[in-house]
């Protein structure tokens, strides 16, 4: 715990500079050329998979540390991994970088919000375990400091920007790689139990996420690629922020399993989703193309 401890939080913040690298006002902006999809896409993540995630648990019934684990994920944003995978497979990845953006602004609010809500209903018994104000804190400082030092960075020297945007992402890889695997070890003996403890449900939880971020834009009448774009920011969480929280500022172990499970099953459910996609488009007439 104590490596989780020093170089979790360092790791996380590595990522969210990198990501304010890549970001602009203009990213925000961009929110009125796409006021639906945005709308649309920010309702589910924000609204509905947090009450399907509760669901899921629920049907469950996993012990109270799991089931706040994976109310952390459901209330983690989208990772900066959709953004290749939607690039991939047709999406609009000009959407994805809105919608990142957004979201990790939103993060501040809704990550403890939402993780303070699940603390109260299933660990009730355990105020040690509670997101504290001063922890909330953290939480924006983790989040949103470095994400707003980095689009500063890209205002001012947009050059070194480019320069370190991949340089970064290796780092935060290679960091984030060594603390999992840190984490892990500590808990080998019962790491089994959490597998087929949470293996199912996160499986679950990625189809399902992965489903609603592409069916329900579509279902409002919201064009392919930027459906294609909202399928991959909800259905790929930041796995790294819920593992962030869940060992640094919970200081639970326990908690952080659901999230390192989906982040290893997220790629393969995320790969097979984007195949579909590509598929089903060759062998169907677009929907946009059917419109009168």
């Amino acid at each position: 715990m104590a490596l989780a401890g020093v170089f979790l939080p360092i790791a996380l913040a590595i990522i969210m500079f990198g990501l304010g690298l890549s970001l602009t006002i203009a990213d925000f902006r961009r929110v009125a050329a796409y006021p639906k999809a945005t709308v649309v896409a920010l309702a589910c993540q924000v609204l509905l998979l947090p009450v399907i995630c509760f669901g899921l648990v629920l049907a469950f019934d996993l012990p109270p540390a799991l089931a706040v684990g994976m109310m952390l994920l459901a209330a983690s944003p989208g990772g900066t991994t959709a953004n290749l995978y939607s690039h991939l497979f047709g999406g609009d990845v000009a959407l994805n970088v809105t919608l990142t953006a957004i979201n990790s602004v939103l993060a501040v609010v809704t990550l403890p919000l939402v993780t303070n809500l699940s603390l109260n209903y299933f660990a009730a018994d355990s105020a040690a375990l509670g997101l504290q104000f001063d922890k909330t804190v953290q939480v924006v400082a983790i989040v949103l400091v470095p994400v707003a030092i980095g689009m500063a960075v890209r205002a001012w020297v947009p050059r070194f920007a480019e320069r370190m945007n991949t340089p970064v992402k290796i780092a935060s890889a290679v960091i984030l790689v060594l603390v999992i695997i840190g984490a892990l070890l500590q808990e080998l003996d019962n790491l089994g139990g959490y597998i087929r403890s949470v293996g199912l449900i996160t499986l679950l939880f990625s189809v399902i996420s992965l489903a609603i971020g592409y069916w329900v834009p579509r279902l409002a009448r919201i064009e392919r690629s930027q459906a294609v774009a909202s399928c991959m920011e909800i259905g790929i969480h930041n796995a790294t922020l819920s593992i962030a929280v869940a060992l640094t500022l919970l200081n639970n172990t326990q908690m952080a399993i659901p999230a390192a499970t989906y982040g290893v099953l997220m790629f393969f459910t995320a790969a097979a989703a984007g195949f579909l996609l590509r598929s089903s488009r060759t062998t169907q007439v677009p929907y946009d193309e059917a419109r009168p």
